[in-house]
């Protein structure tokens, strides 16, 4: 049965015709995201357009119920789990590309079109978005920009906030706002398109993205160096970010991780492999040459084992398949999987490694490290079995021993990921109480009665 009053779904109800939705078997469809987590609203929506989700959270904070925005669920920290009940607001309703503007390298699309849809529609113009996270098939714009989603090839073109020129959205208080130009430069008052990416629905749902798009390359080489250990893979990683030629994609990983890769992968990877390094250039064919001359002299160092290249497509295909048979090797381990991104600065990436694995040691638990080395950002896999009570204690301790290295380290919590439950409570060890004072404010200002996705990214006032 419903908690929410009578009025408010009667007024929702009349506003949004099916797309307002009560049944206890569809509110359960939307109570949970991949971070395996899950709650069940009081009612999901449907909105159509802007005007549907002005209204809807007008009508919201009358009756100060909470407000949950959703795109595909793919998110894994729970940012989109209802859990203090309300309202579900899913964007598959609002799936259109609105504009497609090779001329200004710029996109118009609301929130629900997935990221996959838009790569198609802009491939035909020679164009593409650069945020290309793991779920980019099935995920939504929306639900990439809410936490800054990144990828493989943030190391050249950026995340998702480095890539979007405009929102429109809406705010707690029900108001209708335009932040940014669809210009690649501005300096017209304070840049709150880009506070809006990355604060998973707290602030404004966003109704409409206007992106900034890049040309595609013609061309992509890919080069796979193995290393002996994980300081020589990193020590290789800072000559690679500090010479001229910026890979399009700089993937790290782990003993461990290669192990896995071999023995559960099947990927062709030497026994003595301490690390390993996944390097690509892409750009005009007549220049990648030089691009991967450049890339293999600083790969080339005291503790490389090999440095392979793809000639071909398919050669390259070969090289990645170390990197995509890696997730779905983790799970061989164990059925309990807590997955974290973390950033460190790049020089601090061995400090790092050797830390996880001290903790791993001490939970006797594995832990596996793999991710975007270019700009220091891991994915920190702490494996276990979700029936072992103990096991599980001693994973979520040592998950917070791993932010503690982390910050310790000059890092910070999450790279592309975002904060969502998983992560809220540890925010006072990364940040500091005046500036989460002031986070408080601003999320004050945006949403004044507190209904916009709350108990996310920021702790409750001390």
């Amino acid at each position: 049965m419903s908690r929410l009053p009578h009025a408010l779904q009667a007024r929702l109800a009349t506003l949004l015709g099916d797309g307002w939705r009560t049944d206890p078997s569809e509110r359960l469809t939307y109570g949970y995201d991949n971070s395996r987590r899950e709650a069940m609203p009081d009612a999901v929506a449907l909105p159509r357009d802007r005007n549907d989700v002005v209204e809807l959270v007008r009508a919201c904070r009358e009756h100060r119920v909470p407000i949950v925005g959703r795109g595909r669920g793919t998110n894994t920290t729970g940012a989109a789990v209802p859990v203090a009940g309300g309202v579900v607001v899913s964007f598959e309703r609002m799936d259109r590309i609105l504009d497609v503007r090779p001329g200004d390298r710029c996109a118009i699309v609301e929130p629900g079109v997935l990221n996959g849809d838009l790569q198609a529609t802009l491939a035909p113009h020679g164009l593409f978005w650069p945020p290309d996270p793991t779920s980019a098939a099935f995920s939504t714009v929306g639900g990439n920009l809410a936490c800054n989603a990144g990828g493989p090839r943030a190391v050249k073109y950026g995340a998702s906030r480095d890539n979007v020129l405009a929102l429109t959205a809406v705010t707690g208080a029900g108001e209708l706002v335009t932040c940014g130009s669809a210009t690649t430069k501005g300096a017209t008052g304070y840049d709150l398109q880009r506070l809006l990416v990355g604060s998973e629905g707290t602030l404004a749902l966003i109704v409409e993205a206007t992106l900034r798009l890049v040309p595609k390359p013609s061309a992509r080489r890919a080069l796979r160096a193995i290393y002996r250990d994980v300081a020589s893979a990193a020590a290789a990683v800072a000559r690679l970010m500090a010479q001229p030629v910026t890979p399009s994609m700089l993937e790290f990983m782990d003993a461990h991780a290669v192990r896995l890769a071999r023995d559960v992968g099947g990927a062709d990877l030497p026994m003595q492999a301490g690390a390993l390094l996944m390097i690509e250039a892409d750009g005009d064919a007549s220049e990648l040459d030089a691009a991967v001359v450049a890339l293999s002299n600083a790969a080339a160092g005291d503790g490389l084992m090999s440095l392979d290249a793809a000639p071909d497509e398919a050669a390259r295909e070969r090289l990645w398949a170390a990197r995509k048979a890696l997730s779905p090797s983790l799970r061989t381990l164990a059925a309990g999987k807590i997955n974290e991104d973390v950033v460190v600065p790049v020089s601090r990436i061995p400090a790092f490694v050797d830390g996880v694995q001290a903790i791993a040691r001490e939970a006797d638990l594995p832990i596996v490290c793999f991710g975007h080395a270019g700009n220091g950002n891991l994915h920190v896999n702490i494996l276990y079995a979700p029936e072992d009570a103990s096991q599980c204690a001693r994973a979520d301790a040592a998950l917070s021993k791993v932010f503690a290295v982390t910050v310790s380290l000059g890092g910070t919590l999450s790279g592309e990921h975002g904060i969502g439950l998983a992560k809220r409570d540890f925010m006072p060890q990364a940040i500091t109480p005046a500036t989460l004072a002031l986070m408080h404010a601003v999320k004050a200002t945006f949403d004044p009665d507190g209904i916009l996705n709350p108990g996310k990214l920021l702790p409750d006032r001390t």
